[in-house]
């Protein structure tokens, strides 16, 4: 089996290789084969993986391969962990990657780096892989800087556009600030455990009761560190500002950044981390809180974007917030339920996005459609698809584990579950409506294309619709499939820790009838009804009364002013980090490199032995009988000295 995970690995890797180094030899066709044929290999043995530890029930495999670095007793080795998660997550993000792969066959085509974006889409692959494969902390860190490099390179792919550098130096910086904090939390843990092993880190839990940093509990703080390293992975609130910019990047990275690699990785990781969280009621409830706020607030954001891209993006924030907040109500295989389902209509949706987009010829404003439906027959019934999973349309994936995650949130007994319950309730509306808006006004009503476009209107090639086509079969059906086994027959178990006094899961487990009786009891619910107001009023505002709409953002322009400014989040970083930054630069400047460095030390040094020369420039006359003189005056001074002042020589050799 070391050899299969070593596989599944490294042939994504291989692929990245071979088209960054030889793509432009061996020209397009070849690079795309290869780098997909490397995915594909990974694909097909994540299948076998899945099928040996999760549907035969094999044996969890925890093995070192070799010895990365040895300091003093700290060896930090190169391993694999491959239980159930890894397993789901191995499908989850090979699949996706596979379909993204081929779906840039058709979106990349007329690009000039073609083969440049392929090898890194399969070195971001394989990034994720050693991630969610790792079996420490180390591993995991490289994994988890390595995805955060690719996406850095990806975001500013297009580079000779502004606003891309713009977009990929923000995401950068911005997922410093959070790993900086999963940094140190790491470093906690190999203070307190010894290793960055996950068993033996586990293992060693028990020491920590008890334990005190800065006067708060060790754990917690640990836990709140390592939580900071998945808000700026998984976009959480304040840490969120990154990923609507990467929009700028091509849609293929969009929709593999946005639904099963980068920002999955926070989810994932606190997943992992199960044991650790469990300790701390007060870290579970600054992430369920975290999440509530992002879900909502974020979905807000989604209802005045234009921006088709953006659209789908502020709902990849408020659908992260859903996960988080199944994090912190110790729902743990009910965020991981949800981070697959919600990878295959994301993805789905991003990719009919970009399928829209380049028959638009690369127009992104949703005002400016409308009437696609009989041009784009597959791309319309995907993305039918796709809005109806991420709604939670009874029947459909999201709905499965969304209603999941609300439910677990009604059983929680953590302080603020009750306006986190509300909070979640609420955004199932919000998703209805944006989704919905932006479908009715790309899909229906009266055509605002121009002319000139409008002639050349026509579904897109095989290579963008097929993708699609196969995205749209696991939205509607995985989420029917897989959540009993995943849920409540115990497929996460080995991977998962849920404390006694963690009741949301066990709650469930007696409220659970089976996926067909929650489709019939579905219609009995707030849920559903606050999803069915969120479809109409879409309908309503978008093409029924379209001046409704703008009655209401004259009538409440304070609130279209606060959403559309984003609720100055940007505006408050480029006041006090990026100004601020720019303050204390020119304050350090002038200070220490100018006053310090050049005028003291530099140009200081330089006039001191100015002044000290013009002393002694006189001296040097160059006439012989001053030197002489000068010499027979020393010597009677010395002579003096030793004679006449004191009973000690001026010199001692």
């Amino acid at each position: 089996m070391e050899k299969l995970y070593l596989t599944i690995a490294l042939a994504p890797l291989l692929g990245a290789i071979i088209a960054g180094f030889f793509g432009r030899v061996l020209g397009r066709n070849a690079t795309h084969t290869i780098t997909i044929l490397g995915v594909l290999i990974s694909t097909v043995l994540a299948l076998m993986v899945f099928d040996h530890h999760v549907l035969q029930q094999g044996a969890v495999f925890n093995q070192n391969l070799y010895t990365w670095m040895q300091i003093g007793s700290l060896n930090v080795s190169v391993g694999f962990l491959v239980d159930n998660l890894t397993a789901v997550m191995l499908v989850v993000v090979s699949f996706v990657s596979l379909m993204v792969h081929i779906y840039t066959i058709g979106y990349m085509d007329d690009d000039k780096d073609y083969t440049k974006f392929f090898s890194y889409i399969s070195l971001f692959t394989f990034s994720m892989f050693m991630l969610v494969m790792s079996n420490n902390f180390m591993q995991l860190f490289f994994g988890w800087e390595a995805v955060g490099l690719v996406s850095y390179l990806l975001i500013g792919f297009w580079h000779h556009k502004e606003s891309a550098i713009e977009a990929n130096l923000k995401a950068f910086l911005v997922n410093r600030v959070g790993d900086f904090g999963f940094l140190l939390g790491i470093g906690l843990v190999l203070a307190f455990s010894g290793s960055l092993d996950y068993m033996e880190v586990f293992a060693s839990l028990n020491n920590t009761v008890g334990e005190t940093l800065w006067g708060l509990d060790l754990i917690t703080v640990v836990c709140l560190l390592l939580f900071v390293g998945a808000m700026g992975k998984s976009a959480q609130v304040p840490l969120h500002v990154w990923l609507p910019g990467s929009m700028e990047g091509p849609t293929p990275i969009s929709a593999l950044i946005h639904a099963a690699t980068m920002v999955t990785a926070g989810i994932f990781m606190v997943s992992r981390m199960s044991p650790m969280f469990e300790m701390s009621d007060v870290a579970l409830t600054v992430i369920m809180v975290i999440g509530a706020i992002t879900a909502l607030f974020m979905g807000l954001l989604g209802i005045v974007q234009n921006d088709i891209k953006k659209v789908v993006a502020y709902s990849t924030l408020s659908q992260l917030g859903y996960m988080t907040v199944a994090l912190g109500v110790s729902a743990y295989s009910v965020a991981i339920f949800h981070l697959m389902t919600h990878a295959f209509f994301k993805a789905l949706l991003f990719l009919g996005a970009g399928s829209v987009i380049v028959a638009m010829h690369h127009e992104q404003d949703i005002r400016k459609m409308g009437g696609l439906k009989k041009y784009m027959p597959i791309t319309y019934i995907t993305g039918l698809i796709g809005t109806l999973a991420l709604i939670g349309f009874p029947g459909f994936s999201g709905f499965y584990s969304k209603d999941m995650i609300i439910e677990a949130v009604h059983f929680s007994n953590l302080p603020f579950a009750d306006w986190v319950y509300y909070a979640v309730i609420s955004g199932v509306f919000i998703t209805a409506f944006y989704s919905f808006r932006m479908f009715f006004l790309v899909f229906h009503g009266k055509s605002r294309v121009k002319h000139e476009t409008a002639r050349h209107l026509h579904e897109s090639p095989l290579s963008i619709t097929f993708p699609l086509i196969m995205l749209a079969i696991p939205s509607a059906i995985i989420g029917y499939l897989t959540i009993e086994p995943m849920l409540f027959k115990g497929w996460l178990d080995n991977a998962i820790t849920v404390t006694s006094n963690h009741a949301s899961m066990t709650s469930l487990s007696q409220e659970f009838h089976g996926a067909l009786a929650m489709i019939s009891h579905a219609v009995q619910t707030v849920p559903f009804w606050m999803m069915a107001g969120g479809i109409v009023s879409a309908w309503v505002f978008s093409l029924h009364r379209t001046q409704w709409a703008d009655w209401v953002q004259k009538k409440f322009s304070m609130v279209d002013y606060v959403l559309k400014s984003l609720y100055g989040f940007d505006r408050f970083n480029e006041i006090v980090f990026v100004n601020g930054i720019k303050k204390l630069g020119n304050v350090l400047w002038k200070v220490s490199d100018t006053t310090m460095i050049d005028t003291i030390l530099v140009n200081g040094s330089a006039r001191l032995v100015g002044f000290i020369g013009a002393l002694v420039r006189p001296i040097q006359t160059g006439y012989v009988y001053h030197y002489a003189f000068f010499m027979i005056f020393s010597l009677l001074i010395i002579l003096t000295w030793t004679l006449f002042l004191g009973d000690q020589p001026l010199l001692e050799i």
